[in-house]
């Protein structure tokens, strides 16, 4: 029998071309990754949802959070069903009441597929709260059970104790594989998050400068908050979670200028970053930070410019609480106040982030310091994990790109990778 006629066609493919194909088909099958920066504008055109459109859009740092995710479900409470919670939200700090929106974001793309085939026991998922290493344990977690008689959809806090719950409305809109938003009936809230705080609690009213002067060995750094006004922003933060002040004593800032290093040459901003980086945007007394949870801790100067960034590693080395911050390791040297919501703590060291002296040799303790005395820097933690599995997945190859910000450059550079291979 005679070998059957060779297609014309395949006869031309060479292993260029067969090579091109095959990225064609990858680059189809991969989630494109899509700049989640415009949120609101997504919901503006839903006016039911206008209130809680209103509160993402008074949280700029959540856009920040977004600009690197490829997948998310953004829960969305109507007018009617957050009228009630509104003003208790409104009474909030600015970033108390942005992790609140950020229990809201969950960084898993859910498809109504995804909700009405979820197994037996419920599905755990990662809210964008966890990632900010404020939630204890996991309680930055939401739990997703489907009831198997009513078909009723019910989203929860992962911790036992909480009571806070919301029910499933309906799938408002997705943009496959990206974006999925789902009304809910509900506001939810972390387990130990306190929503009536602000409101039941009297303010402390804890003027910081002075609290600094009082305890004799801060001149330097009260005349620095003071003369830079961040400290009228840590005063507005005293509600909610709290906050936890680590103070360079004058010495440490002695220290700065033996070593030619000074924030007074710095610009404004970044010197408002570098104070804002010796804040932590809860409540610690001493007791907690010897038993940290998780060492990687966001800072004040954190919510301004991104999540992974300008974080502190706290450990308990030789019997006193070790600070980290990626240039220089400090100690804790004593109690300047200690009231929730307020803990101010004196350090051996002025914390310099490495995002502004990443550039400047580590600086060490002057021979004879005894600061840490032989403590060595505790080993850096990874940060929080910014995704769980996947419920679902996308088919393994689509007819057509969607819409997003990816697609259309890796398809433009295709020609340029099929030439390089």
């Amino acid at each position: 029998m005679g070998m059957a006629q060779i297609n014309p066609a395949i006869s031309h493919i060479t292993p260029t071309t067969t090579l091109c194909y095959f990225l064609l088909l990858l680059l189809l099958s991969t989630t494109p990754i899509l700049a989640i920066t415009n949120i609101t504008a997504l919901l503006s055109s839903f006016p039911d949802f206008s209130s809680f459109t209103s509160l993402l859009a008074s949280t700029p740092s959540i856009t920040s959070d977004l600009s690197n995710r490829s997948a998310l479900t953004l829960l969305v409470i109507p007018n009617s069903y957050l009228s009630s919670s509104l003003d208790l939200t409104r009474r909030l700090s600015p970033s108390s009441r942005t992790d609140l929106l950020r229990y809201h974001i969950l960084l898993q793309y859910l498809s109504s597929s995804d909700l009405h085939h979820l197994p037996p026991a419920g599905a755990l998922i990662t809210t964008l709260f966890q990632t900010t290493g404020r939630a204890s344990a996991n309680c930055g977690s939401v739990n997703i059970t489907r009831n198997p008689v009513t078909n009723a959809i019910t989203i929860s806090s992962s911790s036992p104790f909480s009571s806070s719950n919301a029910t499933v409305l309906s799938l408002i809109k997705t943009l496959p594989y990206n974006v999925s938003i789902i009304s809910v009936n509900s506001l939810l809230v972390p387990y130990g998050f306190d929503l009536m705080a602000s409101e039941t609690r009297p303010p402390l009213g804890l003027n910081i400068t002075k609290a600094l002067l009082d305890g004799h060995n801060f001149f330097v750094a009260a005349s620095l908050l003071s003369a830079s006004g961040v400290v009228q922003e840590f005063e507005a933060d005293e509600g909610g979670a709290g906050i936890t002040l680590f103070v360079p004593t004058d010495s440490a800032f002695a220290d700065l200028s033996e070593n030619d290093v000074s924030l007074q040459s710095l610009p404004a901003d970044k010197k408002a970053d570098v104070l804002k980086f010796h804040v932590l945007h809860s409540y610690y007394p001493l007791g907690s930070l010897e038993s940290i949870v998780n060492p990687v801790q966001p800072t004040l100067a954190t919510e301004d410019m991104g999540a992974g960034s300008f974080t502190l590693n706290i450990s308990r080395a030789n019997g006193s609480v070790a600070i980290d911050s990626g240039i220089v390791l400090a100690s804790v040297t004593q109690t300047v106040f200690d009231q929730n919501p307020v803990a101010i703590f004196g350090v051996s060291k002025v914390l310099l982030p490495k995002e502004i002296f990443g550039s400047n040799p580590v600086l060490t303790s002057k021979p004879g310091n005894s600061d840490m005395g032989n403590a060595q820097p505790p080993a850096v933690a990874l940060s929080p994990e910014s995704s769980p599995k996947m419920l679902s997945s996308a088919p393994g190859a689509r007819e057509e790109i969607k819409s997003g910000v990816g697609g259309s450059r890796w398809l433009s550079n295709l020609p340029f990778l099929c030439v390089v291979a």
